[in-house]
């Protein structure tokens, strides 16, 4: 028999969980921004694509990059210098990051204005690139990367992690 209560989403005490747990919610959005380009080539950009592309736009706007923060900022220091495999995995993940965002750039202005997209083909290559970006990036970052880093760092360093994050949200919800 199945659990019929949910497992509880990590915390900040768990911050590692919570960058698996963001994997998921990217790759959902990942696949809705897909739905979205099918459904705009066949209906156009009615009430539904419309809250799909803002939803895929906050999503990709905020909580993503909160997440490439996270690693970039807190994570990835710890553990550049800990062997040479693991520096060329950051490394290769910070090349992903800067991709990503590229590829956001493109991308945002396309979602940000979607009764405006004239070609429709366009946005859908642009879109997909965007998703599979993602998808191959989190790929890697599971398999090479979130085990080892939950092995090598210690209860210190992980608290310290989930107090930046924390904290790095709390600071850009006063800004807003």
């Amino acid at each position: 028999m199945t659990n019929p209560f949910p497992e509880p989403a990590p915390d900040f005490s768990d911050p590692l969980g919570m960058l698996r747990a963001c994997h998921q919610r990217m790759l959902s959005n990942c696949d809705l921004l897909e739905k979205l380009a099918a459904h705009l080539e066949k209906s156009g950009a009615d009430d539904d694509a419309r809250t799909a592309a803002q939803r895929v736009h906050r999503y990709f706007s905020t909580a993503a990059q909160f997440h490439h923060q996270d690693e970039e900022e807190d994570v990835f220091p710890r553990l550049v210098r800990t062997s040479l495999k693991l520096a060329t995995v950051i490394n290769d993940l910070r090349q992903d990051h800067e991709k990503i965002q590229a590829a956001w750039q493109d991308l945002e202005p396309m979602l940000r204005q979607i009764h405006h997209i004239g070609d429709m083909e366009m946005f859908r290559q642009v879109a997909g690139n965007f998703a599979n970006l993602y998808r191959q990036h989190i790929k890697v970052e599971e398999r090479e990367f979130l085990d080892v880093a939950q092995h090598l760092l210690s209860s210190e360093q992980l608290a310290a992690i989930g107090e930046a994050m924390q904290e790095r949200r709390q600071q850009a919800n006063q800004e807003t």
